[in-house]
């Protein structure tokens, strides 16, 4: 005699099946923290793989609602890594997507991914070649049908102090004079070899690495990441982004662009505003630099937005 075989056991379905506890709406429940590897679709360039670190929610406008099916969310992600580059439209599909999985609990989508990219960048003067790491969070809501994409991209370079330069100037002067006191005429190439000492220089400013935060809002319209364009828009702007690999040459180059392009904090936040505002793509930006200061134990910042209304606030 033949057994039958046993049937399939409907499992229980306590989200659905079940009330809260307490009622109330939440604004977002989720995950964090969710490893994926995404191909990023940025500027012109093919596409690249990155290790990215995902946030994605949906809102719980129903008061007496047990919970969502987060089961639904990771599915999405995970089908989107694995069929489809990460870019404006499959970001747009993706939020669509949770929404469609929840239509009968959520109204509000939001996701977030947070990787780091890289760009190759020639080195200042010698003939070499190596990879700048930027670290990229992209960000998309989805509230009645109405898509919002953000972008942040963090840009380090380095910034000397102008004050620092003119106190060092007069030191070196100082120098000369009690050096040089007393002399009538002096030899061009004593001066020159004095210049080459730690007698003749005898200060030097000090500089700092640095950062520029700059957040933007991006029309669906334009497919791909704007990541190399804001990096080189802000980088020319600065003219002292850090390097990777250098040369003896490279070194000295850089001593001379840092030497040349002074800054303060607000020197820097002005700069890079200007050249954002240059960008007519980008619908709104929001920046702040960060100097980590080599003489304070704090730090120097200075923010600026592009100053629509209704866009981005200062703090």
């Amino acid at each position: 005699m033949t057994e039958n075989p046993t049937l399939p056991t409907a499992m229980p379905d306590v989200a659905s099946s079940s009330q809260a506890q307490i009622s109330g709406t939440l604004d977002w429940v989720g995950m964090s923290q969710i490893e994926l590897p995404i191909l990023v679709t940025a500027d012109n360039e093919a596409p690249r793989q990155v290790s990215a670190r995902v946030e994605a929610y949906v809102n719980l406008p129903q008061a007496h609602a047990k919970g969502i099916h987060m089961s639904r969310l990771y599915v999405a992600l995970d089908k989107m890594s694995m069929d489809s580059t990460l870019d404006l439209s499959s970001l747009k599909a993706l939020l669509q997507d949770f929404l469609s999985s929840h239509d009968d609990l959520s109204d509000k989508a939001f996701v977030r991914f947070s990787f780091d990219y890289h760009l190759r960048s020639k080195a200042l003067l010698s003939n070499n070649h190596g990879w700048r790491n930027y670290p990229v969070v992209l960000t998309g809501r989805m509230e009645q049908g109405q898509l919002t994409i953000e972008m942040q991209v963090d840009i380090a370079y380095s910034s000397t102090c102008p004050c620092s330069a003119a106190l060092a100037r007069q030191l070196i002067q100082e120098a000369f004079e009690h050096k040089f006191h007393g002399e009538e005429q002096v030899d061009m190439e004593v001066v020159k070899q004095w210049l080459g000492s730690t007698q003749g220089i005898v200060a030097t400013p000090h500089s700092q690495r640095s950062i520029a935060q700059v957040k933007v809002k991006l029309a669906d319209d334009d497919s791909g990441l704007p990541i190399a364009r804001i990096v080189t828009a802000v980088e020319h702007a600065l003219k002292t982004p850090v390097q990777a690999t250098v040369k003896r040459e490279d070194e000295q180059e850089f001593a001379r662009l840092n030497g040349q392009n002074l800054m303060f904090v607000e020197d820097a936040a002005r700069r890079v505003k200007y050249a954002l505002e240059q960008q007519p793509q980008m619908l709104d930006f929001w920046l702040q630099v960060n100097h980590l200061e080599s003489l304070h134990a704090h730090d120097a910042v200075a923010i600026a937005t592009k100053g629509i209304e209704g866009g981005y606030q200062p703090v």
